[in-house]
């Protein structure tokens, strides 16, 4: 009967001893952490839910089709001699119904929207425009170019590239292509500063720098012989 008392409890000891697994943490410290933070999320989506409902009593009324969603405005505008019509929202940008709604997908968004890197540009009435900052609701009546307007024209620009390998992973080369293309319909005879120039609002994250402006006077030349 002593000896039984004087027995260690191994179940006892295991669970008192304070060790615990590392996968017993992970998932303690998840349970601990998630709770609050979907608590959160759950509190803040009820409290403007709240205040909408409450503004909404507040000027009398359910709440009218205006607060539900903006005022949609029609907009007509030929893309690589395609013409759309869209109805688009007022915060809507050129890139944004040019990618999300019309489906050419060539001008990209490496900056967020901030206009910083030229990756999202587009030749709109001749010029190049970073899309990314143009109101879609602005281009009514416009006429726009993209990369695939200028690779499906087969512009001497495309092969250029090509032939100079001035690109690397390609994602900033549509508004590169975009901006030189438009360089050489307004100047036809660029001078290696004049294409530098030009090109000064595009990067590129692989450094492809120096092997742009080659491929622009190529182009260029090119042109030349064709006309």
């Amino acid at each position: 009967m002593s000896d039984d008392k004087n027995k260690p409890n191994k179940k006892e000891n295991k669970e008192g001893s304070g060790s615990i697994s590392r996968r017993d943490f992970l998932k303690d410290a998840g349970l601990a952490v998630g709770a609050p933070t979907l608590g959160s999320i759950a509190i803040s989506t009820e409290a403007a839910a709240q205040s909408k409902a409450g503004a909404s009593g507040a000027k009398g009324g359910s709440p009218s089709a205006q607060d539900i969603a903006p005022e949609l405005r029609a907009v007509e505008l030929t893309v690589n001699g395609g013409k759309y019509r869209y109805m688009v929202e007022p915060n809507w940008s050129l890139r944004q119904l040019l990618r999300d709604e019309i489906g050419f997908t060539s001008p990209k968004d490496w900056c967020g929207g901030q206009g910083a890197c030229g990756s999202c540009t587009v030749i709109m009435n001749g010029r190049p425009v970073l899309s990314c900052l143009t109101l879609a609701c602005e281009c009514n009546g416009a006429t726009i170019e993209t990369a695939e307007g200028i690779a499906k024209a087969k512009h001497p620009i495309i092969q250029a590239y090509i032939n100079n390998n001035a690109f690397q992973c390609g994602y900033c080369t549509p508004g590169f292509v975009c901006t030189a293309k438009a360089l050489l319909d307004k100047n036809s005879n660029p001078t290696e500063a004049d294409v530098r120039d030009a090109l000064g609002g595009n990067l590129c994250r692989c450094a492809t720098y120096q092997r742009h402006p080659p491929a622009v006077l190529e182009a260029a030349r090119n042109i030349k012989q064709k006309a």
